[in-house]
């Protein structure tokens, strides 16, 4: 742990939750190794040494080997000091599979995958972003505003789209790409919803969460309450999730380069004279 870096998240408290997660099934990682799959299809590219950094981390090793593109794959489970064990240049992809919304040090974590990668390497991460289980939220506040002495500490701060862009700039990688894909999952009610999120290894890992247990009539008054706003005909409950994909390359020669300033050999007046006269 870096003294000076703030600790939002209980890592070792994440950590110990991942590693006894048993959601591997789960409709959101069946959905995240099919948004993977289809990125990874576009990509005409072989990688002989993959590093693969999640919790859960089956379903994307399942589609790197299914892929035809990857050779050894190696898996590294999240940390609690947020320290990776990965060697200086030893891999052509590394694939940070929603961690990175939990940890403490990210620029850090990609300064460390960055430097794992040898060059022409391919970085990949999905991670939760924006309104990520808003509804949830939602209902949490309303429970405990009206059952307690006010809402405790639940929402954590979320990478942005263009942040993460720089993000990985600032570690040294190059051709950032970077978008959103907004999911919408259905549950039976909230409760199903709650227990989905605690097999996955994913409660509420704040530091300044309340440790003491939750009360049986705060959990029925947050399912009420979500039951009541988020429901739709058939009496199922929605669940929003945006999942922010991110991907860069280790600089390499072969990468295509900026031009210099100044080094253009036409005037843009010019360009646009000639497209107006076309037109």
């Amino acid at each position: 742990m870096v003294a000076d870096i703030p600790q939002i998240f209980d890592r070792e408290v994440y950590r110990a939750r991942q590693a006894k997660a048993s959601a591997a099934q789960a409709p959101l990682l069946a959905q995240v190794a099919e948004d993977l799959e289809a990125r990874l299809a576009v990509i005409n590219h072989r990688f002989e040494q993959v590093a693969v950094i999640a919790g859960a981390a089956e379903p994307f090793r399942s589609v790197l080997a299914a892929s035809g593109k990857c050779g050894a794959i190696e898996i590294v489970p999240p940390q609690g000091d947020e320290a990776l064990a990965l060697e200086a240049g030893a891999y052509e992809l590394v694939l940070h599979g929603l961690d990175l919304h939990c940890v403490n040090d990210v620029p850090g974590q990609l300064a460390q995958c960055a430097r794992a990668l040898r060059p022409d390497g391919l970085f990949m991460a999905c991670c939760f972003a924006a309104d990520t289980l808003q509804e949830l939220r939602q209902s949490w506040l309303a429970a405990e505003s009206s059952l307690d002495d006010g809402a405790s500490l639940r929402v954590a701060p979320m990478i942005g789209v263009r942040e993460m862009g720089s993000l990985l700039q600032r570690a040294g990688l190059a051709l950032p790409v970077t978008d959103v894909d907004h999911l919408t999952l259905r549950y039976g009610d909230g409760l199903a919803l709650m227990r989905e999120i605690k097999a996955f290894g994913f409660a509420n890992p704040l530091l300044g969460r309340r440790k003491s247990f939750t009360s049986r009539r705060m959990l029925l008054a947050c399912a009420q309450d979500y039951q009541l706003h988020y429901a739709d005909g058939d009496g199922r409950v929605r669940a929003t999730l945006d999942i922010l994909w991110a991907m860069a390359w280790k600089p390499h020669a072969s990468q295509p380069q900026p031009k210099k300033p100044g080094s253009a050999t036409a005037r843009l007046a010019d360009v646009l004279k000639t497209l107006d006269d076309e037109a």
